[in-house]
């Protein structure tokens, strides 16, 4: 059975809590399909202290999006049947304060819609209402934004904006698949930024002139700040040049 979507208002209350005391406790964790985005693999990597490429080839699969014919990046769920999150234990996650912006925004659903004169960015909101979940049932009293302050979403959801307006980019100058080694080259910017930071062929392509220091040195670049740096080299060197030179 699909999930009931309500749409829900910013300011409009609603009643949810999830805790071990909750009977269906871990039960979001199973049955999955989860994508992730260059943001959480950077937090899931940091969290886990593992080099992106390891935390990559040990954890996920990759795939080609039907209709952005960009790289999706999914978990690997290996030979669990239940298709259980490979970071769920009894007591819990186990990657708790780096899970993944879904995770913290479930039972929540957020689109988003950027108007391309203006730019400016429209919220729109939904709550999931699935038949196994009983976190709804006398849970605390709060709003859209109390949820997002209390779950530390919008760090996640600022740079997940970053990535669907590189998604719209692609749809709208360079329709289609793209060649493999572009497909190779924009996975290993967004989703292996340590390859990124340490690859001498980056450096030959437009580095973006705002990126300032972290441009120059991108060795000692925070890593938030040289996921935006990749997020410019793809947007300057795969989806706006032309395709002869990309």
């Amino acid at each position: 059975m699909r999930p009931a979507l309500e749409p829900l208002e910013k300011n409009q209350p609603f009643r949810f809590t999830c805790s071990p005391q909750v009977t269906c406790f871990n039960d979001c964790c199973r049955n999955l399909n989860q994508v992730l985005t260059p943001y959480d693999i950077l937090c899931l990597k940091h969290f886990m202290n593992m080099p992106s490429g390891a935390f990559l080839t040990r954890y996920t699969e990759e795939s080609t999006g039907p209709a952005t014919g960009l790289p999706v990046v999914s978990l690997r769920f290996g030979d669990a049947e239940d298709l259980a999150c490979p970071f769920v234990t009894d007591a819990g996650c186990r990657v708790y304060p780096a899970r993944p912006a879904s995770c913290r925004t479930y039972p929540l659903a957020r689109g988003v819609f950027r108007d391309r004169e203006t730019g400016r960015l429209t919220e729109h909101w939904a709550l999931i209402r699935e038949p196994h979940c009983l976190g709804f049932k006398n849970g605390q009293r709060q709003t859209v934004d109390d949820w997002v302050d209390d779950q530390q979403i919008a760090a996640y959801n600022r740079m997940n904006d970053e990535m669907l307006d590189l998604i719209s980019l692609k749809n709208r100058f360079r329709p289609g698949p793209l060649r493999p080694s572009q497909k190779k080259r924009l996975y290993t910017a967004l989703y292996d930024l340590d390859t990124f930071r340490n690859d001498p062929f980056y450096s030959d392509g437009n580095l973006p002139t705002t990126a300032g220091a972290h441009a120059r040195d991108r060795s000692a670049a925070d890593d938030m700040d040289l996921l935006l740096v990749a997020m410019e080299w793809v947007r300057n060197n795969l989806l706006t040049r032309s395709p002869e030179k990309a």
